[in-house]
């Protein structure tokens, strides 16, 4: 097994600043090689979101802010290589699978060392900027907390004001809540 990074999606932002935006679990790359030789006032509105804060999501060449650090066999591995090779044919004009393989195989072989020495689970971020040598990355970590701000055990290391989660509920009210009840009603 080792570490690899796969797109999160922890709300629905990233389907609104990306064109694409990556689907949430597919296995990702940094993706900076998009970007090479391409100045900023070159790129759109989108394109620049991408470029600043994008990890490229293989199957989909669309972009997701974070990463989650994730275990992958190597036969998952060997496929996700062979997978951004076909995309380099059939979205960058690459030759052959062949010729592009190896390409493949050293930016899979970055994402890897990405995730080298963090846990699964650890959600990774990353910052790109112009810089007169170049595209600079910039990565960080994001870790749930031991303890939070009000020290509440019960939150497992997230202050969080709301938690949300998807429901089937079908109807006019499903989505309505009512806080003042809820304080009234209290812990």
């Amino acid at each position: 097994m080792t570490l690899l990074p796969r797109t999160i999606r922890l709300d629905q932002s990233d389907a609104v600043i990306f064109a694409p935006a990556a689907e949430p679990g597919e296995w990702a790359v940094p993706g900076t090689f998009l970007f090479a030789d391409r100045p900023a006032q070159s790129l759109s509105r989108k394109d620049l979101i991408a470029f600043r804060s994008g990890f490229l999501g293989v199957d989909s060449f669309g972009f997701s802010t974070l990463v989650v650090v994730s275990l992958a066999s190597e036969e998952e591995r060997a496929a996700l290589v062979e997978t951004l090779a076909g995309q380099f044919v059939a979205r960058l004009g690459a030759p052959d699978v062949e010729t592009a393989r190896p390409a493949a195989e050293e930016e899979v072989a970055l994402a890897q060392d990405l995730c080298r020495g963090h846990d699964v689970g650890t959600l990774i971020a990353l910052h790109r900027t112009h810089e007169p040598e170049g595209v600079r990355e910039r990565f960080r970590t994001l870790k749930p907390r031991d303890e939070t701000a009000f020290s509440a055990g019960y939150l497992r290391g997230h202050d969080r004001a709301f938690h949300l989660v998807e429901t089937d509920e079908e109807g006019d009210d499903a989505h309505e809540v009512d806080l003042l009840g809820l304080r009234e009603r209290g812990p």
